[in-house]
């Protein structure tokens, strides 16, 4: 069988590479030509642990090829972005349509059409099926539809493309079976077919699942400091309990997946959703928090903005992904408020993508008083006899000493 990857991101690349390793003819379509052209010269377009190495295998596995547009094949894994609409709440789909659109250009007949972008209940049929329809075609005989989520974390991508179990949403079973055989190219963990929107629903609900649960932190968080307790150590000695188990705060939520999944719910069933709706509201106003305790205590020392120095764009530790970052939307508020001033710098990032942005940790700590853990990069915790001469506010927990001050 050959396969065509459409959209050569953080999940579509990894998956690519990962099929043409295990010994699937694959060509990877992706409209970006400066991207294209990266990774023909063999070179990869993010950072990721074991990345470079699985591309270098599957480039000489001889099965890789790269296009600008879909070609005939018998498998199309689409893994193209899916946001949301900021006023609706509502999941846009105009990538995932106009992947569908340029698969069915070229697709063969009884072609597998196979979506791993996280979509929004419903997508398949309100989006993928009217789609086939106006292209003059048939579900189930020209064309096989199917929804695979993937469920995989920057940072450790790989491990858990290779681990996690797969959920395969199918019209027709034996559709389910087939694509079993293409992942088990790389998958190593349990595969479940079931029905489209069951797979729809399932990545959804997971994501969702783990916003209320942060949620939940980052309330205690917000609660604790009102009532002057330490709500590290409270979770600390609540998770002691075996049927408890309290994730830690943070600054916000970012990334593709958990900052983004709920609002389909949010938007589609907005008479029904009430705690998950809380849930996003709660970690996103978390930002805006940390900016409110940055003040209180810039106010208290005596500290100016340009002695403040915000460790930290990405959205998690030791990724290059800025998707969603809480930093970059305290950032916004900053600039709203007409806040600016303060330093950036994140070792994981080396374009600018702020004012004040350092390409260096000597250079960003030089001057500062005030350093704000964001993100905790195992750089910040292999340094941190560099900021004993700073007054630390961390977000994440992962710095000790006298003049740390936490969430």
């Amino acid at each position: 069988m050959k396969i065509n990857v459409v959209g050569l991101g953080y999940i579509g690349l990894p998956t690519a590479l990962s099929l043409a390793a295990g010994g699937w003819s694959v060509v990877g379509t992706d409209k970006n030509e400066a991207l294209l052209q990266k990774l023909a010269s063999g070179e990869v377009t993010f950072e990721e642990k074991g990345l470079p190495e699985l591309f270098s295998r599957a480039k000489q596995s001889g099965n890789l090829k790269f296009s600008s547009s879909c070609v005939p094949a018998d498998v199309y894994i689409v893994a193209v972005p899916t946001p949301y609409l900021k006023d609706s709440k509502r999941i846009d789909p105009r990538f995932v349509n106009a992947a569908v659109e340029d698969v069915l250009k070229v697709c063969s007949p009884g072609a597998i059409l196979a979506v791993e972008s996280t979509i929004a209940p419903g997508t398949m049929d309100t989006c993928v099926r009217p789609l086939i329809a106006r292209a003059g075609l048939a579900c189930k005989t020209d064309v096989h539809i199917a929804h695979v989520p993937e469920r995989i974390i920057p940072g450790n991508m790989l491990y858990e493309l290779t681990h996690n179990s797969r959920t395969i949403g199918v019209d027709d079973p034996a559709v389910g079976e087939t694509l079993k055989t293409v992942y088990r190219a790389f998958c190593q963990g349990e595969m479940v077919v079931t029905s489209i929107k069951t797979a729809e629903m399932t990545k959804v609900v997971e994501n969702t699942y783990r916003d209320i649960n942060i949620a939940f932190a980052n309330e205690l968080a917000r609660l604790c400091y009102r009532g002057g307790m330490d709500v590290n150590e409270i979770i600390r000695v609540a998770n002691m309990h075996p049927r408890v188990n309290i994730l830690s705060p943070g600054p916000g939520v970012g990334g593709h997946c958990i900052s983004v999944d709920p609002w389909f719910l949010v938007g589609d069933y907005p008479d029904v959703v009430n705690l998950i709706l809380q849930a996003r509201r709660i970690n996103d106003g978390m930002p805006a928090f940390v900016l409110e305790r940055v003040s209180e205590l810039m106010e208290q020392r005596g500290i100016s903005i340009s002695e403040v120095g915000f460790y930290g764009l990405t959205y998690k530790e030791n990724v290059d992904d800025v998707r969603e970052s809480p930093t970059l939307q305290l950032y916004e508020c900053m600039k709203k408020h007409l806040a600016e001033g303060a330093r950036f710098y994140d070792p994981m990032v080396k374009t600018t993508l702020v004012e004040r942005q350092y390409f260096g940790l000597d250079a960003f700590l030089k001057g500062l008083k005030l350093v704000v853990v964001m993100v905790a990069h195992d750089e910040l915790k292999a340094n941190t006899e560099m900021l004993s001469d700073k007054l630390i506010f961390d977000t994440r927990n992962c710095v000790s000493g006298k003049n740390v001050i936490k969430l």
